[in-house]
């Protein structure tokens, strides 16, 4: 069996190698248009602010290393420009010219690409995105080379936010402006918290407001006022690649990504999908979302893996559980938000609380939970946090229990680890339980 995959990094690899644990024999190949195949996304604004310095440690694996440890062969620079499903062949375009390839059975896994915002001066040779490696190099390059002072953040999401510090890590005064406020997804209480952090930390906030223009000063806000920059990052979202799939026939969900169903298939027989460029699905719901995640494109790749081979596994869905850092506060959510949940029907009670992560004696720091449950049931549907030490462990506790359909009240009875440095001898998740259950009443 010749199997192709479309696309590398994270979605793409993890199906290869999947397929190969599954299968000794088939032909595995990857095209990849790029010219890096497997890197640690998450990790470039720390390459960026020199936390990290090791480049091979972002960019770990290269085609060599799939070929000699799982027989892969991966294709650098090779861009994949139709796919003919009826005949099963592909046409792929190479420095060298073009070239027609065959299939057994496909995987596209194109991944997404960064939303560039029609905004005059976009163009820019100091306008960046942050998407790839290469997006990180170019970014690398000119801070090292133009030596820039100054630097404005369009988006508040988690990469305009961990790119905050980044900047400011780097010796540079730092703006961010946000369309609405700060991390739009997540809720207000706890977004002008993480707004008043920044501003303690030397970044200047601009919420509320649109970008005009980008001009040789920085950057022309709706209002008429000036931020001045010498280097603009545009953080305003992902969208999913999806025209090679749509030119061959490939059904796009609601979302505008690619539809598969809970095995990674398509429409197309014998043609799978995953990563980046594919339609997930709540797993409080079951309704379409586009959330990508690096977390998820590995699943989802491993998941198409074992289908392709025969090995019947399910996707279960997503919560869009994210975790990010800004400066020395962390900020998580996972499951629904307040207004989301509203909006897909539920008619819910919520409870926002604010309790040291561990006792004052050993050093404490407040976290600030926001938790919503449907209130006839009591069946938790998302939950937010900002905070320090401990944010991480206890969005996990939230992730696992609604993942299991756990209710506020169960909250009260977990047996959660306690020491001092650690916790307190009731944990914060304890009493959001108790509001919780409270206002069901």
């Amino acid at each position: 069996m010749r199997i192709v995959i479309i696309g590398a990094v994270a979605a793409g690899t993890s199906a290869a190698t999947e397929i190969r644990r599954n299968d000794k024999e088939a032909e595995i190949i990857i095209y990849e248009k790029d010219k890096y195949i497997s890197y640690a996304g998450c990790g470039m604004p720390f390459y960026i602010s020199n936390e990290t310095e090791s480049f091979s440690s972002l960019v770990p694996r290269d085609p060599g290393f799939f070929k000699e440890k799982h027989n892969i062969d991966i294709y650098t620079e090779h861009e994949v420009e139709s796919v003919n499903p009826e005949n099963k062949t592909l046409m792929v375009k190479n420095a060298r010219g073009k070239l027609m390839d065959r299939y057994d059975k496909l995987i596209i896994a194109t991944g997404a690409y960064s939303v560039k915002p029609d905004l005059q001066g976009a163009d820019r040779d100091n306008v960046f995105s942050l998407r790839n490696i290469n997006d990180m190099i170019k970014i690398k390059n000119y801070m090292e080379e133009k030596k820039p002072r100054s630097a404005a953040i369009v988006g508040s999401g988690s990469i305009g936010l961990e790119m905050c510090e980044s900047f400011k890590f780097s010796g540079l005064d730092v703006a961010i402006i946000a369309r609405s406020k700060i991390s739009k997804g997540i809720d207000d209480k706890l977004s002008l918290y993480i707004e008043d952090h920044l501003r303690e930390k030397g970044v200047n906030v601009y919420t509320g407001t649109k970008t005009a223009e980008i001009n040789d000063q920085g950057l022309v806000l709706e209002d008429g006022r000036l931020v001045k920059a010498d280097m603009v990052l545009l953080a305003t979202g992902a969208k999913p690649n999806v025209t090679l799939a749509k030119n061959m026939g490939v059904q796009i969900g609601i979302t505008g990504a690619i539809k598969v169903d809970k095995h990674m298939k398509t429409n197309i027989d014998d043609v799978y999908s995953c990563g980046d460029c594919i339609e997930m699905y709540s797993a409080i719901n079951g309704a379409p979302v586009y959330k990508p995640l690096g977390s998820t494109a590995n699943k989802t790749g491993t998941i198409a893996g074992s289908n392709i081979t025969g090995i019947k596994k399910e996707f279960k869905g997503i919560l869009g559980t994210v975790i990010f850092r800004v400066f020395d506060l962390t900020v998580g959510m996972t499951g629904f938000s307040e207004e989301e949940a509203i909006k897909s029907g539920y008619d819910v009670v919520t409870s926002t609380d604010m309790r040291a992560n561990k006792p004052e004696y050993m050093g404490g720091r407040p976290i600030i939970i926001k938790a919503v449950a449907e209130k006839e049931t009591g069946r938790l549907l998302g939950a937010q946090m900002v905070g320090y030490e401990g944010v991480d462990r206890r969005l996990d506790v939230f992730a696992a229990a609604i993942t299991f359909g756990a209710k506020a009240e169960d909250l009260m009875d977990l047996d959660l680890a306690y020491a001092p440095p650690y916790s307190t001898p009731r944990d914060p998740l304890y009493y959001t339980g108790v509001k919780l259950k409270a206002k069901q009443i």
